[in-house]
């Protein structure tokens, strides 16, 4: 099959298409088909200025607001919350899809040396026979501490015991209060006729390979199993194999070209392509779109780190600084920060990128979306720093 040469700015333009950031985000909001779109979103505690999941969902639909994720958990049941690269909320649908991820993840969680104190299976079958008896709990229904070294990461042995088991698919998030995750058994969240219907390992595969191509538009058998991580680079080498895609090359913004592959659709799909809305956006730090900052650098030529696990004397930027992007390009990165007791956006620090100019029109664009940003977080009120 002959490859296909993707020049940099087409590549661009239909990765932004396929993570919901082509179009206007303004207009009907269907939520469940927009995270069934993306594939899944990740789910962050850390509010400088919203929660990362609200934050991108926000971003590709700015009629969003955050009771409405929460009601699609709890309410409607069309999302479930598991572990990809990290904890993320997931189209219910998928469920059937995402069996042995729950077996991966019970048995890395199970024999994983860093996982000290888990307790057994008596004392978990103690914890789950509790909310079978009184319903979903939290954490905070239960008293056991942690013995010894209080270190960072270290988590008392009922918690242990609960993460292990909703790794497992034993237990299942119903719903949060406050952010704070309430476990109930995982057949009382569940839709039965989903949780019966059985798919071998090779259809969960090729299901998961597929989704995560799908969703990328192109990309390699490493990116492949990166998008998920609930598979192997062995199964997504194998997979990309057999699997009937279509060769590409893409250039990336310093003007060398990679392999990758690419959907059978993708000459449709390119066909379809339309340039990306020229709104300027503020992305949340863990936005899909920038995840993969390998895949960030090559295409736009934009170099990104999250730094709030840097030490402050190391930091390039700052704590939590955002990513602005404006049509196809990233144009600078913003630090703000809102202040929900003064009712105001802080507005801490701007750097444009290097070669790009900032004229009055793109700060007034900078204006509009921090005004927007800022009702979306509820304050009130600009905060400049002189």
């Amino acid at each position: 099959m002959t490859t296909l040469k993707i020049d940099n700015r087409t590549a661009r333009w239909l990765w932004l298409a396929q993570q919901g950031l082509g179009e206007t985000p303004t207009g009907p909001l269907d939520l469940a088909g927009m995270i069934r779109d993306l594939g899944f979103v990740q789910l962050d505690t850390i509010q400088v200025v919203a929660r990362a999941h609200h934050h991108i969902l926000w971003s590709r639909n700015q009629n969003y607001r955050e009771p409405m994720l929460d009601r699609l958990l709890a309410r409607d049941r069309a999302v479930f919350e598991h572990f990809t690269h990290d904890a993320s909320v997931i189209p219910m649908e998928f469920l059937p899809m995402w069996r042995r991820q729950f077996d991966r993840m019970r048995d890395y969680y199970g024999r994983a040396g860093w996982v000290k104190g888990l307790p057994g299976p008596e004392d978990r079958a103690r914890i789950k026979a509790r909310i079978t008896e009184e319903g979903p709990l939290s954490t905070q229904d239960f008293d056991t501490r942690i013995e010894g070294e209080k270190a960072m990461w270290r988590r008392p042995p009922h918690k242990l015991a609960l993460d292990y088991m909703w790794y497992a698919g034993e237990l299942a998030t119903c719903h949060r209060v406050n952010f704070t995750k309430v476990y109930d058994l995982a057949e009382r969240v569940f839709p039965a006729e989903l949780r019966e219907e059985r798919l071998s390992e090779a259809q969960q595969i090729d299901w998961l390979c597929h989704g995560a191509l799908d969703r990328m538009g192109f990309g390699t058998p490493g990116d492949v199993q990166r998008f998920w991580d609930a598979v192997t680079r062995g199964e997504a080498g194998a997979w990309a194999e057999a699997a009937a895609l279509v060769p590409v090359e893409i250039e990336g913004a310093d003007g060398t070209w990679a392999k990758a592959l690419a959907p059978a659709d993708f000459e449709t799909r390119l066909a379809c392509l339309t340039p990306p809305t020229s709104r300027l956006r503020i992305l949340n730090p863990f936005d899909p779109a920038i995840r993969d900052r390998t895949r960030l650098a090559r295409l736009f030529g934009f170099e990104y780190r999250v730094e709030m696990f840097v030490p402050a004397a190391k930091r390039i930027w700052g704590y939590y600084v955002f990513p602005i992007l404006e049509g196809d390009r990233f144009v600078g990165r913003i630090e703000i920060k809102a202040d929900r007791r003064s009712s105001a956006l802080n507005v801490l620090n701007l750097w444009p990128e290097p070669g790009v100019k900032w004229p009055a029109a793109r700060h007034r664009k900078l204006e509009a979306e921090l005004l927007r940003l800022a009702r979306f977080a509820g304050v009130t009120e600009i905060h400049r720093r002189d």
